[in-house]
């Protein structure tokens, strides 16, 4: 998260603080008078009896550092600062990946005859923004210890191609995969253990047919939870700097393509759209991220069922009787008590 950092750092948190925290005049003007070289920057430290340096050096700088790093008393290396601006970060462009996404996906892929399905929840796109947007925030505050690791050097993140080679950039990615796969998977398995379930993971299982927008609609330590093996990764295997921003990325697409009730694939070893649409509908099925490959070993593995894919019926009255009907069989056994609210309920009460 360095480089993201850097970038913000340069093009608008410096000036940020600069305004909010700023050098008292005098030494603003020394700073100024000397170019704001490190060498002045020390030499005006010392004589003024502040403790205030430059940031640490990053092990690679993409921008050229702005005056306005220099004309603030926090500086750029204050384990608060980063810790704010990276707070920040995650919560502004967690919105922005998830609003962008989920709503590309909802106006271009998902099928809105999903509202007429009989377990569509009354308001249940409203309530799904809802619940992410208020979780989102805590889930980024969790998660900036880890940042705070890897830009103070605890991590196995790097630059230089040349430093594990040419051939490592391409097994990292699938490497990545597969230790993030197995990992979420047993976290998610975990979650659904009777403990667990009631207080971290039925806020997400609310959503018996899902929409995009449901994708990061978890209770916030669920959420977090199912991340930690994606920053557990660079702790323990070499992860490029750049490679970690795009998969950051495609996580976050990936999740949503998983909620948006189109089945492209029926690939076995795929845990799909299709696969997760199993999960929600059935609850205690298909719990891995991108492969079926850890629930076929832990006994979890469901087939999508053929209906999904035949368009004629994939949305017919038939096919969602006989899901609705499984799945409240299961939900008892789950749950104990369904306390959803669907929209077919509330038709039925103003029909009496």
């Amino acid at each position: 998260m360095d480089l993201v950092l850097e970038a913000f750092d340069t093009l608008v948190f410096d000036k940020v603080y600069a305004t909010l925290f700023p050098l008292p005049n005098a030494v603003r003007a020394l700073i100024e008078g000397s170019n704001a070289s490190y060498e002045a920057l020390s030499t005006v430290s010392k004589n003024m009896s502040m403790p205030y340096l430059p940031s640490e050096p990053y092990e690679t700088t993409l921008f050229p550092t702005s005056a306005y790093a220099y004309q603030s008393t926090i500086p750029r290396n204050n384990i608060i600062r980063e810790s704010v601006s990276l707070f920040l970060l995650t919560v502004i462009f967690g919105f922005v990946l998830y609003f962008s996404f989920a709503s590309l996906s909802y106006l271009l892929v998902f099928d809105k005859q999903t509202f007429n399905h009989p377990k569509y929840l009354k308001n249940q796109m409203y309530l799904e923004i809802k619940q992410a947007v208020s979780a989102m925030p805590f889930m980024a505050l969790l998660t900036v210890p880890w940042f705070i690791a890897e830009i103070k050097g605890y991590s196995f993140m790097y630059w230089d191609v040349s430093k594990y080679g040419v051939w490592y950039m391409f097994l990292q990615v699938p490497l990545f995969i597969a230790f993030t796969d197995c990992g979420i998977y047993m976290i998610h398995r975990g979650l659904h253990h009777p403990i667990f379930y009631k207080h971290l993971h039925k806020p997400h299982h609310k959503w018996i047919v899902p929409t995009p927008y449901a994708s990061h609609a978890f209770h916030p330590v669920d959420g977090y939870l199912q991340s930690i093996p994606y920053h557990l990764f660079p702790f323990v295997f070499p992860l490029h700097k750049a490679l970690y921003i795009v998969l950051f990325v495609f996580i976050n697409i990936w999740t949503i393509l998983i909620h948006d009730g189109e089945y492209m694939t029926d690939h076995p070893a795929v845990n799909g759209a299709a696969c997760h649409t199993m999960h929600h509908l059935y609850f205690n099925y298909n719990y891995g991220q991108f492969f079926t490959l850890w629930d076929r070993v832990g006994g979890s593995y469901r087939k999508p069922d053929s209906a999904l894919f035949d368009k004629t019926i994939k949305m017919s009255k038939g096919t969602w009787t006989k899901q609705s009907k499984e799945m409240e069989k299961i939900a008892k056994q789950v749950e104990s008590v369904d306390d959803r609210v669907y929209v077919s309920q509330e038709e039925e009460k103003k029909q009496k």
